[in-house]
């Protein structure tokens, strides 16, 4: 077995100054990234037991490309440093580990969670944040926590969307959550702090740069799909504030809005009538789709609201105008929110809302495009919760256990936050060999139950350099 450390500052260096390993002889015409927040390898066997009772039996799970990805920050600070101080280093054997400990291994927000193991310690240390993991794939650079496409430098960094666009491809970004979190702002906006989302909101729209932007962040509705008369001026901070929400509602920006389920479901079957060549679809929840509704148990939906395959198809369906073709982002952003409320219902919910979401642009590629054109990427940014077995307490990284199609599975929680695992990757059509070409061997992922030819890694930022490889674009040495 092959062991080694990553230094943070080196990928960091490395994938902006690396050309790509082998030319693409026929380039992708659309790329579509599909990202599960949150999301650990028992985070997908979990869904899978319950959907199916079984794995083996989503989508992904025939593509081609299976590997799995490294996903730690270049530090943990939440601002620039101008300096390799902190710096973090990843080496994939000491997750591991079996080695006992004693004591609590993660002060969490829920609970104390025990040790147990040195591989959990290790797992649950230098992990990254949505912001730093989603500047990884857009951007193909390592940065600190809390960025958005932003530099431990203290520079902007240019990201795959502007690179798409001057391509003449368009950009089209999907999220179950709010459109300025974290994610899908590394898609569309630069901010060296992911917390202003106003900020990032005004980019997003005011920018023009995306042709679908779809999210939650309704100023107008709470949580549970209520409508609010008066909202306070907090509720508007995810689309740019009061009055870029305002512009936009009268039509003074670049992009046409869309609000209601039914605007969407017309959408995405392609009989609604569309009065401009952008949209900004804004559905009708503050939050996002479906999670944070009351209550935690799965079932009794929002009504009001469209599903993820919906607003994946509709992207689909006005991204395909542009014949020069697209990179479409799609997040299942609740898959972490539910990691970080240990909430196993709604964990598996949002991950089976996201892999039908899989399912219909897979039906998509196969109906109007091919692979022969299309990439498929299906990740994740970041593991959370630790999620284990049962037993996991006493056999580390045992798995979770089916109880049949249905029935929620049996389960651990080893933390309430995100983790430093390696996550999974799938990837399907043209440039997907790419992952295979670069791809790190280590047996120590048959620790996951992993069969002998998908033990293998990439970096987050590899992510970034395929979809650009796929395309046959290249990117700025100085970004």
């Amino acid at each position: 077995m092959k062991n080694f450390k990553r230094n943070a500052l080196t990928l960091a260096l490395a994938s902006v100054m690396m050309t790509p390993v082998f030319a693409q002889a026929d380039a992708a015409k659309n790329v579509i990234l599909m990202i599960t927040d949150g999301a650990g390898i028992e985070t997908f066997r979990a869904a899978s037991f319950y959907r199916h009772g079984a794995l083996g039996h989503e989508i992904y799970d025939d593509f081609d490309v299976q590997v799995f990805t490294a996903t730690h920050p270049l530090n943990t600070s939440k601002k620039p440093t101008m300096s390799d101080k902190g710096a973090i280093t990843f080496d994939p054997a000491e997750l591991w580990s079996d080695e006992q400990v004693e004591g609590t291994g993660y002060e969490g927000n829920l609970i104390n969670y025990e040790g147990y193991f040195a591989g959990y310690n290790y797992a649950r240390e230098n992990f990254t944040d949505s912001a730093a993991a989603g500047t990884a794939l857009a951007s193909g650079n390592k940065t600190y926590n809390s960025a958005i496409n932003w530099s431990n430098d203290d520079e902007p960094l240019k990201h795959i969307g502007e690179y798409v666009v001057e391509s003449g491809r368009a950009l089209g970004v999907v999220s179950s959550v709010q459109l300025s979190h974290a994610t899908p702002a590394a898609f569309l906006g630069h901010n060296a702090s992911r917390n202003e989302y106003a900020e990032l909101g005004q980019e997003i729209i005011d920018s023009g740069l995306a042709t679908v932007v779809f999210g939650a962040g309704h100023p107008y509705y709470n949580g549970a799909g209520e409508e609010v008369e008066s909202p306070e001026e907090s509720a508007f901070r995810y689309v740019g504030g009061q009055a870029t929400w305002e512009r936009l509602v009268n039509g003074e920006t670049d992009y046409q809005l869309i609000e209601s389920r039914d605007d969407f479901e017309s959408l995405a079957e392609g009989s609604f009538t569309l009065n401009s060549d952008k949209v900004m679809g804004v559905f009708q929840n503050n939050e996002t789709l479906q999670f944070n509704r009351p209550g935690v148990t799965a079932g009794n939906l929002i009504e009001s609201v469209p599903s993820l395959p919906t607003l994946t198809l509709g992207a689909l369906e006005v991204l395909n105008n542009n014949e020069d073709g697209f990179f479409l982002m799609v997040e299942g952003g609740a898959v972490d929110w539910a990691a970080h409320a240990n909430n196993l219902p709604r964990i598996i919910e949002e991950q089976i809302d996201f892999n039908e979401a899989v399912e219909a642009a897979v039906e998509w590629v196969e109906v109007n495009s091919s692979w022969d054109e299309t990439m498929i990427i299906v990740t994740t940014d970041h593991g959370n919760g630790l999620l284990q077995g049962a037993d996991s307490d006493t056999n580390a990284y045992s798995p979770v256990v089916s109880q049949g199609a249905g029935a929620l599975p049996l389960v651990r929680w080893h933390s309430d936050n995100h983790t430093r695992e390696l996550v999974p990757l799938y990837a399907q059509g043209v440039g997907a060999a790419f992952f295979n070409s670069i791809a790190e061997r280590d047996d120590g992922l048959a620790t996951y139950a992993v069969d002998d030819a998908y033990q293998y890694w990439v970096d987050n930022t590899d992510v970034f350099r395929a979809a650009m490889n796929a395309m046959g674009i290249e990117a700025d040495t100085t970004n």
